[in-house]
Protein backbone atom coordinates (compact mmCIF):
# COMPACT_ATOMS: atom_id res chain seq x y z
CA UNK A 1 0.00 0.00 0.00
CA UNK A 2 2.54 2.22 -1.18
CA UNK A 3 5.35 4.00 -3.70
CA UNK A 4 8.16 1.53 -2.06
CA UNK A 5 8.66 -1.33 0.01
CA UNK A 6 11.51 1.43 1.68
CA UNK A 7 8.92 4.87 1.80
CA UNK A 8 5.48 4.42 1.46
CA UNK A 9 3.65 7.81 1.47
CA UNK A 10 0.70 5.77 3.05
CA UNK A 11 1.98 3.40 6.05
CA UNK A 12 -0.34 1.30 7.22
CA UNK A 13 -0.34 0.73 11.15
CA UNK A 14 -0.53 -2.71 12.86
CA UNK A 15 -2.92 -3.08 15.64
CA UNK A 16 -3.99 -5.41 18.48
CA UNK A 17 -6.73 -7.71 18.59
CA UNK A 18 -9.80 -6.28 20.19
CA UNK A 19 -12.93 -8.14 21.53
CA UNK A 20 -16.37 -6.30 21.47
CA UNK A 21 -17.55 -8.44 24.36
CA UNK A 22 -15.33 -7.52 26.67
CA UNK A 23 -16.93 -3.91 26.82
CA UNK A 24 -20.35 -5.60 27.97
CA UNK A 25 -19.29 -5.03 31.49
CA UNK A 26 -18.58 -1.11 31.24
CA UNK A 27 -21.42 -0.23 28.68
CA UNK A 28 -24.06 -2.98 29.05
CA UNK A 29 -25.86 -5.64 27.48
CA UNK A 30 -28.36 -3.68 25.53
CA UNK A 31 -24.97 -1.27 23.80
CA UNK A 32 -23.05 -4.21 22.78
CA UNK A 33 -26.22 -6.06 21.46
CA UNK A 34 -27.11 -3.13 19.45
CA UNK A 35 -23.97 -2.90 18.38
CA UNK A 36 -23.44 -6.52 16.99
CA UNK A 37 -27.23 -5.62 15.46
CA UNK A 38 -26.53 -2.63 13.50
CA UNK A 39 -22.93 -3.97 12.15
CA UNK A 40 -24.95 -7.26 10.61
CA UNK A 41 -25.22 -5.87 7.55
CA UNK A 42 -22.01 -4.24 7.42
CA UNK A 43 -20.02 -7.38 7.46
CA UNK A 44 -17.39 -7.24 4.92
CA UNK A 45 -17.82 -3.32 4.21
CA UNK A 46 -13.47 -2.28 3.13
CA UNK A 47 -13.54 0.78 5.35
CA UNK A 48 -9.81 3.06 5.62
CA UNK A 49 -9.18 5.61 8.14
CA UNK A 50 -6.75 8.17 6.85
CA UNK A 51 -4.89 10.12 9.74
CA UNK A 52 -1.04 12.04 9.95
CA UNK A 53 0.38 9.91 12.93
CA UNK A 54 0.05 6.93 14.59
CA UNK A 55 0.76 8.35 17.83
CA UNK A 56 0.08 11.01 20.01
CA UNK A 57 -3.19 13.00 20.79
CA UNK A 58 -7.09 11.82 20.26
CA UNK A 59 -7.02 11.05 16.67
CA UNK A 60 -4.83 8.15 17.19
CA UNK A 61 -5.98 6.55 20.58
CA UNK A 62 -9.32 6.68 19.23
CA UNK A 63 -8.50 5.00 15.68
CA UNK A 64 -6.21 2.50 17.72
CA UNK A 65 -9.56 1.23 19.22
CA UNK A 66 -12.08 1.26 16.76
CA UNK A 67 -10.73 -0.07 13.86
CA UNK A 68 -9.98 -3.23 15.61
CA UNK A 69 -13.27 -3.31 17.07
CA UNK A 70 -14.45 -2.78 13.03
CA UNK A 71 -12.75 -5.80 12.30
CA UNK A 72 -14.36 -7.69 15.21
CA UNK A 73 -17.49 -7.27 13.75
CA UNK A 74 -16.47 -8.44 10.47
CA UNK A 75 -15.95 -5.44 8.54
CA UNK A 76 -12.23 -5.00 6.31
CA UNK A 77 -10.81 -2.09 8.29
CA UNK A 78 -7.64 -0.49 8.07
CA UNK A 79 -5.39 2.52 9.15
CA UNK A 80 -2.89 4.48 7.43
CA UNK A 81 -1.13 7.55 7.81
CA UNK A 82 0.56 10.07 5.61
CA UNK A 83 4.21 9.93 5.78
CA UNK A 84 4.79 13.46 5.71
CA UNK A 85 8.81 15.08 5.88
CA UNK A 86 8.88 18.19 8.26
CA UNK A 87 8.67 20.75 5.84
CA UNK A 88 5.04 19.09 5.18
CA UNK A 89 4.01 19.03 8.38
CA UNK A 90 5.33 22.53 9.03
CA UNK A 91 2.79 23.43 6.43
CA UNK A 92 -0.20 21.60 7.83
CA UNK A 93 0.70 22.82 11.35
CA UNK A 94 -0.28 26.17 10.10
CA UNK A 95 -3.03 25.01 8.36
CA UNK A 96 -4.84 23.49 12.08
CA UNK A 97 -3.79 26.43 13.62
CA UNK A 98 -5.98 28.45 10.70
CA UNK A 99 -9.05 26.66 10.63
CA UNK A 100 -8.86 27.35 14.38
CA UNK A 101 -8.78 30.79 13.79
CA UNK A 102 -5.00 31.98 13.90
CA UNK A 103 -4.43 34.26 11.43
CA UNK A 104 -1.35 32.62 9.18
CA UNK A 105 0.17 32.55 6.11
CA UNK A 106 1.01 29.94 3.40
CA UNK A 107 3.05 30.72 0.38
CA UNK A 108 2.46 29.59 -3.11
CA UNK A 109 5.22 27.32 -2.63
CA UNK A 110 3.83 25.83 0.44
CA UNK A 111 0.72 25.79 -1.06
CA UNK A 112 2.23 23.83 -4.31
CA UNK A 113 4.10 21.48 -1.09
CA UNK A 114 1.03 20.83 0.32
CA UNK A 115 -0.75 19.46 -2.93
CA UNK A 116 2.58 17.63 -3.99
CA UNK A 117 2.15 15.76 -0.89
CA UNK A 118 -1.42 14.73 -1.12
CA UNK A 119 -1.16 13.64 -4.79
CA UNK A 120 1.72 11.00 -3.76
CA UNK A 121 -0.91 9.58 -1.55
CA UNK A 122 -3.41 9.63 -4.28
CA UNK A 123 -1.08 7.71 -6.01
CA UNK A 124 -0.44 5.10 -3.09
CA UNK A 125 -4.00 4.52 -2.23
CA UNK A 126 -5.58 1.08 -3.37
CA UNK A 127 -9.00 1.43 -5.40
CA UNK A 128 -10.64 -1.15 -3.15
CA UNK A 129 -12.09 0.63 -0.31
CA UNK A 130 -15.79 1.17 -0.10
CA UNK A 131 -15.63 3.90 2.16
CA UNK A 132 -12.10 6.18 2.68
CA UNK A 133 -12.25 8.52 6.06
CA UNK A 134 -9.93 11.38 5.65
CA UNK A 135 -8.99 12.64 9.33
CA UNK A 136 -8.22 16.72 10.02
CA UNK A 137 -6.83 19.15 7.26
CA UNK A 138 -3.17 17.54 6.25
CA UNK A 139 -4.63 14.73 4.42
CA UNK A 140 -7.98 16.75 3.70
CA UNK A 141 -6.59 17.12 -0.45
CA UNK A 142 -6.22 13.34 -1.08
CA UNK A 143 -9.64 12.59 -2.96
CA UNK A 144 -8.72 15.67 -5.02
CA UNK A 145 -6.14 13.57 -6.78
CA UNK A 146 -8.23 10.37 -6.77
CA UNK A 147 -10.97 11.52 -9.25
CA UNK A 148 -11.29 7.62 -10.37
CA UNK A 149 -11.50 5.70 -6.83
CA UNK A 150 -15.16 4.21 -6.62
CA UNK A 151 -15.59 4.16 -2.61
CA UNK A 152 -17.40 6.98 -1.02
CA UNK A 153 -15.37 9.26 1.03
CA UNK A 154 -15.82 11.30 3.96
CA UNK A 155 -13.59 14.58 5.76
CA UNK A 156 -13.69 13.71 9.55
CA UNK A 157 -12.97 17.18 11.11
CA UNK A 158 -11.63 17.30 14.42
CA UNK A 159 -10.44 21.03 15.50
CA UNK A 160 -12.62 23.84 16.00
CA UNK A 161 -13.59 25.19 12.60
CA UNK A 162 -16.55 27.28 14.20
CA UNK A 163 -14.58 30.95 13.02
CA UNK A 164 -11.46 29.45 10.77
CA UNK A 165 -8.53 31.95 9.39
CA UNK A 166 -10.76 32.55 5.62
CA UNK A 167 -7.58 32.25 3.60
CA UNK A 168 -6.75 29.06 5.10
CA UNK A 169 -10.72 27.95 4.63
CA UNK A 170 -10.57 28.85 1.31
CA UNK A 171 -7.82 27.01 0.55
CA UNK A 172 -8.92 23.60 1.98
CA UNK A 173 -12.38 24.37 1.45
CA UNK A 174 -12.47 22.64 -2.26
CA UNK A 175 -10.62 19.79 -1.93
CA UNK A 176 -13.11 18.97 1.23
CA UNK A 177 -16.25 19.60 -1.01
CA UNK A 178 -14.89 16.74 -2.81
CA UNK A 179 -16.05 14.33 -0.64
CA UNK A 180 -19.14 13.43 0.08
CA UNK A 181 -19.82 13.64 3.46
CA UNK A 182 -18.65 15.59 6.30
CA UNK A 183 -18.12 14.89 10.06
CA UNK A 184 -17.76 17.49 12.66
CA UNK A 185 -17.94 16.69 16.85
CA UNK A 186 -20.46 19.81 17.33
CA UNK A 187 -22.88 21.60 15.43
CA UNK A 188 -21.01 25.41 15.65
CA UNK A 189 -17.79 23.64 14.22
CA UNK A 190 -19.61 23.58 11.27
CA UNK A 191 -18.21 26.20 8.73
CA UNK A 192 -21.58 28.16 7.62
CA UNK A 193 -20.55 27.90 4.35
CA UNK A 194 -19.68 24.14 3.92
CA UNK A 195 -21.71 22.48 1.15
CA UNK A 196 -21.85 19.07 1.92
CA UNK A 197 -24.23 16.48 3.88
CA UNK A 198 -22.67 16.75 7.50
CA UNK A 199 -23.15 14.46 10.51
CA UNK A 200 -22.02 15.24 14.13
CA UNK A 201 -20.29 12.46 16.08
CA UNK A 202 -19.04 12.80 19.82
CA UNK A 203 -15.63 11.25 20.54
CA UNK A 204 -15.08 8.89 23.41
CA UNK A 205 -12.73 7.12 25.21
CA UNK A 206 -11.78 3.01 25.32
CA UNK A 207 -12.11 2.08 29.29
CA UNK A 208 -9.96 -0.75 28.50
CA UNK A 209 -6.96 1.02 27.29
CA UNK A 210 -3.70 0.69 29.23
CA UNK A 211 -4.58 4.17 29.61
CA UNK A 212 -8.11 3.93 31.05
CA UNK A 213 -8.06 0.51 32.66
CA UNK A 214 -8.77 0.22 36.46
CA UNK A 215 -5.57 0.48 38.49
CA UNK A 216 -5.36 -0.54 42.27
CA UNK A 217 -5.13 2.53 44.05
CA UNK A 218 -1.27 1.03 46.03
CA UNK A 219 -0.48 0.47 42.02
CA UNK A 220 -1.37 3.81 41.02
CA UNK A 221 0.11 5.26 43.82
CA UNK A 222 3.33 3.07 43.54
CA UNK A 223 3.68 4.10 40.00
CA UNK A 224 3.77 8.25 40.42
CA UNK A 225 6.21 8.05 43.17
CA UNK A 226 8.54 6.43 40.88
CA UNK A 227 8.04 9.48 38.67
CA UNK A 228 9.60 11.39 41.89
CA UNK A 229 6.62 13.02 42.47
CA UNK A 230 6.32 13.46 46.42
CA UNK A 231 2.86 11.60 47.26
CA UNK A 232 2.78 13.02 51.11
CA UNK A 233 2.07 16.73 48.99
CA UNK A 234 -0.78 18.01 46.89
CA UNK A 235 -0.50 17.56 43.45
CA UNK A 236 -2.43 19.30 40.43
CA UNK A 237 -2.00 17.73 36.69
CA UNK A 238 -2.78 19.06 33.51
CA UNK A 239 -2.25 16.53 30.69
CA UNK A 240 -2.16 17.24 26.93
CA UNK A 241 -0.42 17.97 23.84
CA UNK A 242 2.25 20.46 24.22
CA UNK A 243 0.25 23.15 22.12
CA UNK A 244 -0.18 26.73 22.60
CA UNK A 245 -3.96 26.32 22.63
CA UNK A 246 -3.60 24.20 25.40
CA UNK A 247 -2.07 27.22 27.61
CA UNK A 248 0.95 25.72 29.60
CA UNK A 249 1.94 28.34 30.99
CA UNK A 250 -1.19 30.19 31.43
CA UNK A 251 -1.40 26.58 33.71
CA UNK A 252 2.27 27.43 35.46
CA UNK A 253 -0.21 30.80 36.54
CA UNK A 254 -2.51 29.54 37.92
CA UNK A 255 -0.21 26.92 39.45
CA UNK A 256 2.20 29.52 40.99
CA UNK A 257 -1.15 31.71 42.14
CA UNK A 258 -2.37 29.02 43.95
CA UNK A 259 0.72 28.37 45.56
CA UNK A 260 0.46 31.47 47.62
CA UNK A 261 -2.24 30.02 49.69
CA UNK A 262 -0.64 26.36 49.20
CA UNK A 263 2.70 26.23 49.33
CA UNK A 264 3.42 22.86 48.84
CA UNK A 265 1.18 22.31 45.74
CA UNK A 266 3.23 20.18 42.80
CA UNK A 267 2.27 20.40 39.48
CA UNK A 268 3.03 17.74 36.55
CA UNK A 269 2.41 18.61 32.89
CA UNK A 270 2.27 15.82 31.19
CA UNK A 271 2.03 14.61 26.93
CA UNK A 272 3.14 12.92 24.24
CA UNK A 273 5.14 14.80 21.01
CA UNK A 274 2.83 13.88 17.78
CA UNK A 275 4.92 13.21 14.87
CA UNK A 276 2.98 15.43 12.84
CA UNK A 277 2.93 18.09 15.66
CA UNK A 278 6.57 20.03 14.64
CA UNK A 279 5.37 23.04 16.99
CA UNK A 280 5.31 20.39 20.33
CA UNK A 281 9.17 20.64 21.11
CA UNK A 282 9.11 24.40 20.98
CA UNK A 283 6.49 25.10 23.50
CA UNK A 284 8.22 22.51 25.47
CA UNK A 285 11.38 24.00 25.18
CA UNK A 286 9.16 27.53 26.30
CA UNK A 287 8.19 25.58 29.33
CA UNK A 288 11.34 23.97 30.33
CA UNK A 289 12.84 27.69 30.52
CA UNK A 290 9.90 28.89 32.59
CA UNK A 291 10.46 26.18 34.97
CA UNK A 292 14.03 25.56 35.32
CA UNK A 293 14.67 26.35 38.71
CA UNK A 294 10.81 24.75 39.77
CA UNK A 295 12.15 21.19 41.87
CA UNK A 296 8.45 20.98 42.23
CA UNK A 297 7.66 21.32 38.57
CA UNK A 298 7.44 18.09 36.81
CA UNK A 299 7.61 18.01 32.96
CA UNK A 300 6.89 14.81 31.57
CA UNK A 301 6.44 13.26 27.76
CA UNK A 302 6.61 9.93 26.17
CA UNK A 303 9.79 10.83 24.37
CA UNK A 304 11.50 10.47 28.23
CA UNK A 305 9.43 6.91 28.67
CA UNK A 306 6.68 7.96 30.43
CA UNK A 307 4.30 5.37 29.49
CA UNK A 308 0.17 5.70 29.18
CA UNK A 309 0.27 3.63 32.37
CA UNK A 310 1.89 6.13 34.16
CA UNK A 311 -0.68 8.74 32.86
CA UNK A 312 -3.18 6.45 33.93
CA UNK A 313 -1.52 6.29 37.52
CA UNK A 314 -1.52 10.20 37.35
CA UNK A 315 -5.01 10.96 36.52
CA UNK A 316 -5.98 8.69 39.09
CA UNK A 317 -3.66 10.28 42.14
CA UNK A 318 -3.60 14.08 41.38
CA UNK A 319 -5.55 15.52 43.70
CA UNK A 320 -6.96 18.00 41.11
CA UNK A 321 -6.88 18.17 37.41
CA UNK A 322 -6.43 21.02 35.27
CA UNK A 323 -7.62 21.86 31.08
CA UNK A 324 -6.82 25.34 30.49
CA UNK A 325 -7.23 24.96 26.57
CA UNK A 326 -8.19 28.37 24.89
CA UNK A 327 -9.18 26.27 21.91
CA UNK A 328 -10.32 22.80 22.00
CA UNK A 329 -11.78 20.31 19.83
CA UNK A 330 -13.21 17.61 22.00
CA UNK A 331 -10.79 17.57 24.57
CA UNK A 332 -11.03 13.79 24.97
CA UNK A 333 -8.45 14.28 28.54
CA UNK A 334 -11.67 15.69 30.12
CA UNK A 335 -13.51 12.16 29.88
CA UNK A 336 -10.26 10.24 30.52
CA UNK A 337 -9.78 12.58 34.09
CA UNK A 338 -13.71 12.25 35.00
CA UNK A 339 -13.56 8.21 34.28
CA UNK A 340 -10.63 8.09 36.93
CA UNK A 341 -12.68 10.11 39.56
CA UNK A 342 -10.69 13.05 39.48
CA UNK A 343 -12.01 16.30 40.00
CA UNK A 344 -11.48 19.06 37.61
CA UNK A 345 -10.84 22.31 36.61
CA UNK A 346 -11.44 23.64 33.14
CA UNK A 347 -12.24 26.35 30.33
CA UNK A 348 -15.01 26.78 28.36
CA UNK A 349 -13.81 25.62 25.06
CA UNK A 350 -15.05 23.36 22.50
CA UNK A 351 -16.56 20.03 23.37
CA UNK A 352 -15.45 20.60 27.34
CA UNK A 353 -18.44 21.50 28.15
CA UNK A 354 -20.36 19.30 27.07
CA UNK A 355 -18.11 16.67 29.06
CA UNK A 356 -17.91 19.01 32.12
CA UNK A 357 -20.89 19.59 34.63
CA UNK A 358 -20.39 22.80 36.13
CA UNK A 359 -20.38 21.91 40.58
CA UNK A 360 -21.26 18.64 39.66
CA UNK A 361 -18.57 16.72 37.75
CA UNK A 362 -15.97 19.80 37.93
CA UNK A 363 -15.60 23.12 37.66
CA UNK A 364 -15.46 25.91 34.91
CA UNK A 365 -13.42 29.06 34.81
CA UNK A 366 -12.00 30.88 32.70
CA UNK A 367 -9.37 33.73 34.19
CA UNK A 368 -6.06 33.12 35.71
CA UNK A 369 -7.26 34.35 39.09
CA UNK A 370 -10.40 31.86 38.45
CA UNK A 371 -8.64 28.96 38.01
CA UNK A 372 -6.43 29.00 40.94
CA UNK A 373 -9.54 29.81 43.53
CA UNK A 374 -11.24 26.89 41.89
CA UNK A 375 -7.93 24.63 42.12
CA UNK A 376 -7.75 26.03 46.03
CA UNK A 377 -10.99 25.66 47.12
CA UNK A 378 -11.16 21.61 45.63
CA UNK A 379 -8.02 21.43 47.07
CA UNK A 380 -9.12 22.31 50.69
CA UNK A 381 -12.42 20.35 50.33
CA UNK A 382 -11.30 17.13 49.30
CA UNK A 383 -14.75 15.78 50.12
CA UNK A 384 -16.45 17.82 47.56
CA UNK A 385 -13.61 16.62 45.38
CA UNK A 386 -14.05 12.99 45.75
CA UNK A 387 -17.68 13.72 44.90
CA UNK A 388 -16.88 15.59 41.72
CA UNK A 389 -14.90 12.72 40.54
CA UNK A 390 -17.79 10.19 41.71
CA UNK A 391 -20.39 11.74 39.81
CA UNK A 392 -17.73 12.30 36.45
CA UNK A 393 -17.17 8.53 36.53
CA UNK A 394 -20.96 8.09 35.89
CA UNK A 395 -21.31 10.94 33.18
CA UNK A 396 -18.47 9.25 31.10
CA UNK A 397 -19.97 6.05 31.89
CA UNK A 398 -23.30 6.83 30.20
CA UNK A 399 -22.22 9.28 27.18
CA UNK A 400 -18.81 8.61 26.45
CA UNK A 401 -17.16 5.29 26.47
CA UNK A 402 -15.61 4.04 23.25
CA UNK A 403 -18.69 0.96 22.40
CA UNK A 404 -21.52 4.62 22.34
CA UNK A 405 -18.67 5.93 19.25
CA UNK A 406 -18.74 2.34 17.30
CA UNK A 407 -22.47 2.43 17.15
CA UNK A 408 -22.00 5.89 15.93
CA UNK A 409 -19.54 5.53 13.30
CA UNK A 410 -21.68 2.16 12.27
CA UNK A 411 -24.43 4.24 12.26
CA UNK A 412 -22.73 6.68 9.63
CA UNK A 413 -20.84 3.83 7.40
CA UNK A 414 -24.62 2.23 6.94
CA UNK A 415 -25.80 5.61 5.81
CA UNK A 416 -22.84 6.52 3.67
CA UNK A 417 -22.48 3.03 2.01
CA UNK A 418 -25.93 2.90 1.36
Amino acid sequence: MGESPRRPAIQRVELKRKRLDRYRAPAGEETIDAIRELAHDLRGLRVLEISSTATGGGVAEMLSSLVPLERDLGLDAAWGVVAGDPAFFEVTKKLHNGMQGLAVELSPEERRDYLRHNERYAAALEDAWDVVIVHDPQPAALRSFAPGHRGRWIWRCHVDSSTPHLPTWEFLRPHVERHDHAVFTLREFVPPDLSLPTTLLVPAIDPLSSKNRALPGYLARETVAELGVDLERPLLLQVSRFDRWKDPLGVIDVWRRARETLPTLQLALVGSMATDDPEGWQVYDQIARETVSENACFLLTDQMGVTSHEVNALQRVADVAIQKSVREGFGLIVSETQWKGTALVAGHAGGIPLQLEDGVTGRFASTIGEFAACVVELLEDPATAHAMGTAGIQRVRERFLLPRLLHDQLALLREVAR
